[in-house]
């Protein structure tokens, strides 16, 4: 129980950790354009991420059930993966790069995975789970991210060519609001889910291992028979924990989104935010665990382009470039890390 206790409270830091993490990715393009101080902004992207967390269960499923043989994990192996990702969160956290969330659990749980059953790679859902809805992503989003960001801006810029730039910036001022909250909603529905995903495996392995038997009857709900069952107060209280982690901010990350990377206008925030909102939320209502920070950093880039190429500032990418691509490899040689020292001590 104690065990158990520990696995639900990292996941609950984990969600912490994710919210203030990745509010860059909801908010850094509004805080950019000044068209909301931080603290409205970090407000607005909580109400959104929170409403967004509880509007579906399919991509907590995929991390529950997806991508590793819940048959091969027991508590030690969600705990060690949910330390390896909180390690690898605060490190880029500290380091102000926009690493992904996502990538980070999915890699330490496959390690962590992969080292509790002895070396056994057989653990890992490959061809149904991780390749489909992990690794094809990881590649194709941030390019889907570029594209779209560069059409929607050049739309735009067509559409508004006769219009005054004073005009242009009062009307997507406004019309920032609605894609800021559009873009906090959409990163809410798929980032919210995956520490639901967490804690609904650790309670699935506790169940099957006989913890719960003798629980009395008013503690039943607890027990999850089924690991592809997600129960409501799971999914309320990780909810509830990423909205509070997103209201505490992360202004390293904002200031390197929103700032370093190219200098934006409300017109271009709020084209980088619709284009980025749109991808993420179909990808949630198909349970594939996206990286909200690759799609709204390329949909920066893309909007940021539609200027001149120069616009963006390249060495800024290659450091973000850099952490995306150690994220998968880190994560995962870090879960199994976690994996053998526990079984060390």
């Amino acid at each position: 129980m104690t065990l158990l206790a520990f696995t639900v409270l990292a996941a609950l830091v984990f969600a912490y950790i994710n919210g203030f993490h990745d509010t860059a990715n909801a908010i850094a393009t509004v805080v950019s354009t000044k068209v909301l101080t931080p603290r409205l902004a970090v407000a607005w992207a909580s109400l959104w991420n929170l409403v967004g967390a509880l509007a579906g269960t399919a991509v907590a499923s995929t991390i529950a059930t997806g991508l590793v043989d819940a048959g091969a994990v027991n508590m030690t192996i969600v705990l060690c993966a949910l330390l390896s990702a909180i390690a690898w969160g605060l490190i880029t956290w500290w380091l102000g790069l926009p690493s992904s969330s996502s990538q980070a659990l999915v890699g330490s749980l496959c390690g962590a995975t992969v080292a509790g059953s002895g070396g056994d790679w057989g653990v890992l859902k490959w061809s149904t789970g991780l390749w489909p809805k992990v690794v094809l992503p990881m590649f194709t989003s941030p390019v889907i991210g570029f594209l779209g960001g560069m059409l929607l801006m050049s739309a735009i810029m067509l559409a508004f060519c006769r219009v005054r730039p004073l005009t242009v910036m009062r009307i997507f001022g406004k019309a920032q609001l609605i894609s800021a909250g559009f873009m906090g909603f959409s990163h809410g529905s798929n980032d919210g889910q995956k520490a639901m995903g967490i804690v609904a495996l650790a309670l699935f392995s506790a169940t099957r291992s006989g913890l719960f038997a003798h629980l009395p009857a008013w503690a039943s709900f607890v027990r999850i028979p089924e690991y592809n069952t997600i129960p409501k107060w799971i999914i309320v209280i990780c909810a509830l924990t990423m909205a509070a982690g997103t209201a505490g901010g992360g202004m390293r990350i904002i200031r390197t989104m929103g700032q370093r990377l190219v200098k934006l206008q409300p017109v271009n925030g709020f084209a980088a935010e619709t284009t980025a909102a749109i991808i993420i939320y179909g990808a949630s209502t198909i349970g594939v665990p996206l990286s909200t920070t690759h799609v709204i950093s390329t949909s920066i880039m893309g909007v940021g382009a539609t200027k001149r190429f120069s616009a963006v500032k390249w060495l800024v990418v290659e450091r973000i470039v850099w952490a995306w691509v150690l994220t998968l490899p880190v994560t995962a040689l870090l879960g199994a890390a976690f994996v053998w020292l526990s079984r060390a001590l």
